[in-house]
C-alpha cells in the first residue's frame, strides 16, 4: 500500500479520509481482512487490525511525502532542531536527533510496522496443537 501511494505525487494526501468501494480497495482489504482470520483473529480484531495498518500506512506516507516536496529540508531541519535542543534540557531527544532528523522513511516505517506485528502477536496467541 505504501509503494502504490508513494507512486503518485500527493498519493497519500488523496487517499486519505477516502472511504472507497472500489474493487481494488475492496480487494486489498478482503485480502488483508482473511489472512487475519486465517490467523485465527476474530472479525472485530481483524477489521480494526486492518484499519490500524491502513491508517498506519496512509499517515506515515503522508508525512514523508510532506517532507520530500521540493523546497522541503525533509522531516525536521537538522540545524534548526539542534539550535533548539540544548544537552542539559533535553538529553534524550538531543541522542536521538540523527533518527528525527533521518530521511531514511523506508527503517521508519518497517520499524512501526514491526511494533504493530508485535503487538499483534502479543494479543493472539494461538492455542498450542495437541
Amino acid at each position: 500500500m505504501r509503494t502504490a501511494l508513494l507512486a503518485h505525487r500527493d498519493g497519500a494526501r488523496v487517499y486519505a479520509g477516502t472511504h472507497s468501494t472500489g474493487p481494488n480497495t475492496l480487494g486489498f482489504a478482503e485480502t488483508l481482512v482473511g489472512v487475519l482470520r486465517e490467523a485465527g483473529f476474530g472479525h472485530e480484531d481483524a477489521a480494526r487490525t486492518a484499519l490500524t495498518v491502513v491508517h498506519f500506512t496512509v499517515g506515515h506516507t503522508l508525512e514523508e511525502q510532506a517532507a520530500l516536496q521540493p523546497g522541503d529540508q525533509g522531516p525536521a531541519d537538522p540545524e534548526q532542531l539542534g539550535e533548539a535542543l540544548t544537552a542539559a534540557r533535553f538529553p534524550h531527544l538531543t541522542a536521538a536527533l540523527p533518527v528525527f532528523t533521518s530521511t531514511d522513511f523506508t527503517a521508519h516505517f518497517e520499524f512501526g510496522l514491526g511494533l504493530l506485528v508485535q503487538g499483534l502477536r502479543a494479543l493472539h496467541r494461538p492455542e498450542p496443537a495437541g
